[in-house]
C-alpha cells in the first residue's frame, strides 16, 4: 500500500511538470532588441512599452491569400480561450508588404478578426531590422498573372516574447489553439 502511494505521488509530480513544458518549439532565451515602429493608428509601438505583458508576434500581410487569414483565425480563438488572461497578452501583427499594408487598411484587417489585435507597419529599413531581430524571412515575389501583381513569401511562426522581452516559443501558424494557449498561459504564470 505505501509502495503503492510512493508510486502515485511521483507519478503525480511527473504529470505535473510534464504540464509545465512548451507545446512549441522552446527557444534559447533570446532579448529581443528594443524597436519601434508605426501601429494602425498612426501611433508609435515600442516593443520596451510591452514589457509586462507576453508579445504574441506574427509576420504577414494582407493581401496573403492562407496562412495569414488563418493565423489570425486562430488568434481570434486563442483570445477568446484567454478570457481574463488577454490583459497580460498583446497579439502583434507585423506587415511584410509596407507597400501595400498602410495603418488604414491593417486596421480594417485587424478589426475583423479583433479590435485588441495591432497591426505594425513602418519604413522598410526598420521593418528589416524587427524581421533580422526574430529571424524573419521575407522575399517578394512577382505573378504577373495575379490581381495583386505580386505575392509575398515569409516565415509563418508565430514568436512568444516574454515579459521582459525574451523570445521564449516559436509556434507553427497551425498550431493547434490549446497549445497557443497553453504556452501564453504558462508564461503568463511564470512571470519571467
Amino acid at each position: 500500500m505505501r509502495i503503492a502511494l510512493i508510486l502515485s505521488l511521483a507519478l503525480f509530480g511527473w504529470a505535473c511538470r510534464a504540464n509545465d513544458t512548451f507545446r512549441g518549439t522552446e527557444m534559447p532565451e533570446t532579448l529581443i532588441a528594443d524597436f519601434e515602429l508605426q501601429d494602425h493608428d498612426g501611433q508609435p509601438f515600442k516593443l520596451s512599452d510591452q514589457h509586462g505583458k507576453v508579445v504574441l508576434f506574427f509576420f504577414g500581410y494582407t493581401y496573403c491569400p492562407d496562412v495569414c487569414p488563418m493565423t489570425l483565425s486562430t488568434w481570434a480563438r486563442v483570445h477568446q480561450a484567454l478570457e481574463a488572461d488577454t490583459a497580460g497578452v498583446k497579439f502583434v501583427y507585423v506587415t511584410v508588404d509596407p507597400e501595400r499594408d498602410t495603418p488604414e487598411k491593417l486596421k480594417a484587417h485587424m478589426s475583423i478578426f479583433s479590435e485588441d489585435f495591432i497591426g505594425l507597419t513602418g519604413s522598410v529599413e526598420a521593418l528589416r531590422a524587427v524581421y533580422a531581430a526574430f529571424g524573419v524571412y521575407v522575399e517578394k515575389v512577382t505573378i504577373a498573372a495575379s490581381a495583386t501583381g505580386y505575392l509575398v513569401n515569409h516565415t509563418s511562426r508565430m514568436f512568444v516574447v516574454d515579459q521582459k522581452g525574451v523570445l521564449r516559443v516559436l509556434l507553427d501558424h497551425a498550431a493547434p489553439v490549446d497549445d497557443v494557449v497553453h504556452d501564453i498561459r504558462l508564461l503568463l504564470r511564470s512571470k519571467k
